[in-house]
């Protein structure tokens, strides 16, 4: 063999050598970095690497392995998904002091308290389209712990949620449908398609025979009663404003209004009749939700681009004042005896305390990182 050739294979051994180094000292690099990330994010007993609708880590039925506390689960409780640190706070709502930080899935939106004050129900919404979440979260809210992990794939998307005769009824956006979950069997037992584009938040009267979805990007309501047909099902769109969010019934169960972000208006709709009665400014920039008052006398509607809470008379559905709440208020709550209403700020990450008689804030507590959905347990 000639010297040329051997120094060109010894030449190629070395870039070779040179090259194993590298990618070993990279994957180590890589390892290193996803071990980093990973170690921030919840981990559940028994998860697998096995992956689900989107790519997306298959759930779990495990419980959380890591809940943060410092005291017992008071009674009432006040419930806050902080969308951010993907966590449900359990609030003292005497002190305004966290006492436990469970972890939920990616995410989560809208929380839901069983009748008993025993479990708390939450969407793990994620980041549709790409990244939607697949999952429901149940928690035992005395041992502050995620007891489930509900696997509803292929549906995606989860969003508003609702408890009702002893179940759970949840919408699921990408699908264009609601759902129902049952405890008992732990199961998603029934579906029914609304055919909407975005179907975002969902409302059931007292009589648990009639439905109202907000359907974002269709620019509708649609109502769904009992009938005789073959689906036991029928269903009513409702033409609204655009992009249509924040949704409620009045506690007479006689009008259902929708804030029209795209419109900056507020629809009023005959539940009765399933058609618009009214259309009025909503006095937002971005009319996000709107709750009325545990009297029915009032109406809240947060907009989080004017960093303010809108107040309407119901009755006559005119504005009385709006109510400067601190920075992106989101999700609305009304304490069960009136006094109050709590306004999660998602760009504060804080709830603003407003007392409903006087109309104005009496107080700011932290919660955690960007604070949206709601719930009381009693």
């Amino acid at each position: 063999m000639a010297i040329d050739d051997r120094d060109e294979k010894s030449r190629g051994k070395l870039v070779t050598l040179l090259l194993t180094i590298v990618f070993i000292l990279a994957a180590g690099t890589a390892v290193g970095v996803f071990a980093k990330h990973a170690h921030g994010r919840p981990r559940f007993m028994g998860a697998s690497d096995a992956t689900g609708a989107n790519g997306a880590p298959k759930p779990s039925d495990a419980g959380a392995a890591a809940t943060q506390s410092s005291g017992t689960t008071p009674s009432p409780a006040l419930l806050v998904l902080n969308k951010s640190a993907n966590e449900l706070a359990i609030v003292d709502p005497a002190t305004k002091q966290v006492v436990a930080r469970i972890p939920t899935g990616n995410g989560p939106h809208e929380v839901v308290a069983s009748d008993d004050g025993k479990l708390a129900f939450v969407t793990n919404y994620g980041e549709p389209p790409k990244n939607a979440g697949i999952s429901l979260s149940v928690y035992d809210l005395a041992a502050q712990k995620e007891i489930h992990r509900v696997d509803i794939s292929p549906l995606s998307a989860p969003h508003g949620i609702l408890y009702a005769d002893g179940k759970v009824y949840f919408t699921i956006e990408m699908n264009k449908a609601i759902a129902r979950y049952d405890p008992a069997t732990n199961k998603v037992d029934w579906l029914l398609g609304i055919g909407q584009d975005g179907t975002h938040m969902v409302i059931r009267t007292k009589f648990l025979n009639e439905f109202f979805t907000a359907n974002v990007f269709s620019g509708t309501v649609t109502a769904v009663t009992k009938s005789s047909n073959g689906s036991g099902w029928s269903e009513t769109n409702i033409p609204v404003g655009r992009l249509g969010e924040g949704i409620d019934i009045t506690p007479d169960d006689k009008e259902v209004w929708i804030a029209n972000a795209g419109d900056q208006t507020i629809s009023a709709i005959s539940v009765p009749d399933s058609k618009v009665i009214a259309t009025f400014k909503s006095g937002a920039k971005h009319a996000n939700r709107v709750k009325f008052t545990i009297d029915g006398k009032q109406a809240l509607v947060s907009d989080p681009e004017g960093d303010d809470v809108v107040v309407f008379d119901v009755a006559s559905r005119k504005m009385i004042k709006s109510v400067p709440v601190g920075k992106g208020p989101e999700g609305i709550l009304m304490r069960p005896d009136g006094a109050v209403a709590y306004v999660a700020l998602g760009e504060g990450n804080a709830i603003a305390v407003i007392d409903l008689k006087k109309m104005e804030v009496a107080d700011h507590f932290s919660t955690g990182a960007g604070p949206d959905g709601m719930a009381w347990a009693k």
